[in-house]
């Protein structure tokens, strides 16, 4: 490529910061990889709903990838087309439910052999009570974008209630509900002494961040530096309180896989996984620790199969696609 050599190979494993940052700067001015041809960019390619669709792909995509599949997925749309890396997803979120026995391991050039990795994705998906209304294994090889991100969605967010299931200091072992999720946030932010309530995942006034940022603080009092919050009144404000809140969970170790405007409007979805996200960091945190909190974490979880608004979750949604 024409690049001064700055490093060895022994550089790069032992990690030397300046040659690497050096190494990386060079090529960079070589082959950056931008393009000047930014007026011939396409309207098309900027509407709502392709713009919320990239943003699901690349939530579930970075989620996929942090579960540590055999291959590095770079889009869920054409990566996932076979089935195999669908399966090992399944099977890291409920070891052993998958049939290996009869699942086609790429390379796969036949597309019945496809086809038939994603029956199986697809009758393990009704195994574990997903809504899946119109879909068939054929959907998933033929790239159907609405049909798959509705599948991913209720494979992560079972795939979260399940790792709150597993704390079973904390739930008994019960099943744990969008509401119960949504009855612990509440706890703590009103344990913390302040007024704010989300009364379900959609709740439109959650856009202006103060919610998280005061369930954040509830979770860990120091968290937050109110002085960097804003009103959040003005679309500029929401996003700058949206952009802390997710710097402050991935700071005190959450997996984030969302972005500020998921925040901003009030994705449901989303909206959801980081409630959980962040209920589960504070879960595990060491018994002894000097938690805000008035009322014992057992207390705030249960098996309600309460008809809240909180259970309009995407699974509803979903099935209508």
């Amino acid at each position: 490529m024409g690049c001064k050599r700055y490093l060895t190979a022994k550089d790069i494993v032992e990690g030397s910061p300046n040659l690497n940052l050096a190494f990386v700067a060079h090529i960079f001015q070589h082959r950056n990889g931008l393009s000047t041809q930014t007026k011939q960019i396409s309207f098309l390619e900027t509407l709502p709903d392709d713009a919320q669709i990239s943003r699901e792909e690349r939530a579930f995509r970075f989620w996929m990838n942090s579960l540590g599949n055999s291959t590095y997925i770079d889009n869920v749309f054409e990566d996932l087309r076979n089935g195999w890396l669908l399966l090992e997803t399944l099977d890291k979120v409920s070891p052993g439910i998958v049939n290996w026995k009869v699942a086609n391991k790429p390379p796969i050039k036949l597309p019945f052999r496809k086809v038939e990795n994603c029956n199986q994705v697809v009758k393990i998906g009704k195994q574990l009570k997903f809504s899946l209304v119109n879909i068939a294994g054929n959907d998933i090889v033929q790239g159907n974008k609405k049909l798959i991100l509705a599948y991913l969605w209720q494979l992560m967010r079972c795939n979260i209630l399940q790792l709150l299931k597993n704390l079973r200091f904390h739930s008994h072992g019960k099943e744990i509900t969008d509401v119960d999720i949504l009855r612990w946030a509440n706890t703590q932010v009103s344990n913390s002494g302040t007024q704010s309530r989300m009364n379900s995942f959609k709740d439109k006034s959650l856009s202006d961040g103060i919610f998280f940022l005061e369930l954040l603080s509830a979770v860990q009092p120091r968290a937050v530096n109110w002085s960097l919050v804003t009103k959040g009144v003005a679309d500029d404000e929401k996003k700058m309180n949206a952009t802390y809140i997710i710097s402050i969970a991935r700071k005190l170790g959450c997996s984030i896989f969302l972005l500020p405007e998921d925040l901003t409007e009030v994705n449901q979805k989303m909206i959801l996984t980081l409630t959980a996200s962040i209920m589960y960091w504070y879960l595990k945190q060491p018994v002894d620790q000097d938690k805000p909190s008035g009322t014992s974490d057992s207390e705030t979880i249960s098996n309600s199969t309460l008809d809240d608004s909180a259970s309009e979750s995407s699974i509803e949604e979903n099935g209508n696609l």
